[in-house]
């Protein structure tokens, strides 16, 4: 999709925040609305009925989950929801992404567990905190975790609906309310999966309001456009159905404008499918950060074998220095270069953790299990590509029989960058493999590279003969920066 100005910002704001650790989500229940999700008046239909009312005449279902209370006590109530999110399993791509992209900390009102299963399923150590007896333990070397603010599906009894359940809130979730503030002081949130018809929402905000007053950080959620075309009544005159579009329309806008006063600035889409567009450019843009360098040699021709070392070197250390993290196993004849490069960097630099710069993979030498070397390779490779963004190729050869031949892995790991939409830069000027991918990509600039003159210049001048490591470094440099802003 094209993204507006609006939304290309608000993809640069919150990658940066992403980066520095600094970002949240707030998860309402059209998150998991794609996934089966029941909604509320769904959920509480058969009650409005035991009490003779008609629950799509009304508004306030807290209030009618109350009422429901105060005649029959909570057994239904907590029967409807463990059974009404039982049968959520699998999270949305808008869960798989979110679980991608690295952030560390949710927050949701929803009953049902598909954020933290789509982050375990990712790999993920997750910890959740459900009651107040929860913040008194911590899971050691956990990557996120997910604060259950209103319960959880297998605690019905302690799940938050009622009107009784909201005024005693603050009172029986006080751990809940004191994180939630310093979150919401401290991170930059994401409100996703709200209609801003949710009948929690306002108990949402009024929370907010009462936590920070008047020192709310920004903060972000997504608003779907009112459009005319969607008030196409055929029972309704083309006046009337006018009418219904500028009210909405109007309301809207007044929303979004009250939504500021929580610091929280409305991101508008057309579609609920533009939310998945979106995430995915932010995925995107922060995968472009990992740069995957491809490698193997025996023979350096043309260059000699301590020239294309101090090249691989200071190509490594740059693309560090740059900011990038390098992301690399134990190439013959490379590997261990790019790793030098990359702590010479972090040793000269501010740089605490040189995980914070590198990604190491080293490939098994010897089989194990049932799987051949050869599987766990291939494993091991769209392991450490998928984490990738971009792809620096250089040399490309080994030895085999006495033979110097291309490198076979190479040619796999270009293969496996086009399955994860790694963009490859092959560095021709090194030969062998690294020579062959420059000559099919510059054949066919348009399918591999967003359209862009400098970026394209750049990859030509890869694959010229006699060029300078100085030459070979600041073009592919200069590709990698150009390819971050796109």
């Amino acid at each position: 999709m094209e993204f507006t100005d609006q939304q290309k910002k608000f993809i640069n704001d919150f990658v940066i925040e992403i980066n520095s650790g600094d970002a949240a989500i707030f998860a309402g229940a059209g998150l998991s609305a794609s996934s089966g999700f029941v909604n509320w008046k769904e959920l509480l239909r058969d009650i409005a009925e035991e009490l003779q009312l008609d629950v799509d005449k009304e508004h306030d279902l807290i209030s009618l989950a109350q009422y429901h209370f105060n005649k029959f006590q909570r057994g239904k109530i907590n029967a409807k929801i463990k059974n009404g999110f039982t049968t959520l399993n699998d999270g949305s791509e808008n869960h798989k992404v979110l679980s991608r992209i690295g952030i560390d900390t949710f927050w949701t009102t929803n009953y049902d567990q598909l954020i933290e299963k789509t982050l375990e399923a990712d790999g993920k150590t997750v910890e959740r905190k459900i009651r107040n007896e929860d913040f008194a333990s911590n899971i050691k070397k956990k990557d996120a975790i997910v604060y259950k603010m209103h319960g959880d599906k297998d605690s019905p009894d302690e799940a938050v609906l009622t009107k009784d359940d909201y005024e005693t809130y603050n009172d029986k979730k006080e751990f809940f309310s004191t994180t939630l503030r310093g979150d919401l002081l401290s991170k930059t949130f994401l409100f996703i999966g709200f209609s801003f018809d949710d009948p929690n929402l306002e108990y949402i905000l009024s929370r907010i309001k009462v936590l920070l007053k008047h020192n709310t950080p920004t903060h972000y959620c997504f608003f779907k456009e009112v459009l005319e075309s969607n008030f196409k009544d055929p029972n309704k005159t083309d006046e009337k159905n006018k009418e219904d579009y500028l009210y909405a329309k109007i309301k809207q806008e007044l929303k979004i404008q009250d939504l500021v006063r929580y610091g929280i600035h409305a991101i508008i889409i057309n579609e609920y499918s533009d939310i998945t567009a979106i995430l995915l450019e932010i995925e995107k843009k922060l995968k472009r950060r990992n740069v995957f360098i491809s490698g193997a040699a025996h023979d350096y021709t043309p260059f000699t074998e301590e020239t294309a070392k101090e090249l691989i070197h200071s190509l490594s250390y740059k693309i560090a220095e740059k900011g990038y993290k390098i992301i690399s196993g134990f190439g013959l004849g490379i590997g261990s270069t790019v790793i030098n490069g990359a702590l010479d960097f972090k040793l000269n630099s501010n740089y605490r953790n040189l995980d914070d710069l590198l990604i190491l993979r080293p490939f098994p030498q010897i089989q194990s299990g049932t799987k051949s070397i050869a599987e766990v390779w291939t494993e091991y490779r769209n392991d450490m590509i998928s984490k990738a963004g971009i792809a620096v190729f250089v040399f490309g050869n080994k030895l085999s029989d006495g033979k110097i031949i291309n490198s076979n892995g190479m040619e796999e790991e270009f293969e496996i960058c086009l399955k994860y939409n790694v963009i490859p830069i092959p560095i021709g000027a090194t030969g062998y493999v690294s020579k062959s991918l420059w000559e099919k990509v510059t054949a066919n600039l348009q399918t591999y590279y967003p359209d862009n003159t400098e970026l394209h210049n750049a990859i030509k001048e890869l694959g010229k003969e006699n060029l300078t490591k100085e030459e070979i470094i600041n073009n592919t440099i200069k590709a990698i920066n150009i390819l971050q802003k796109q």
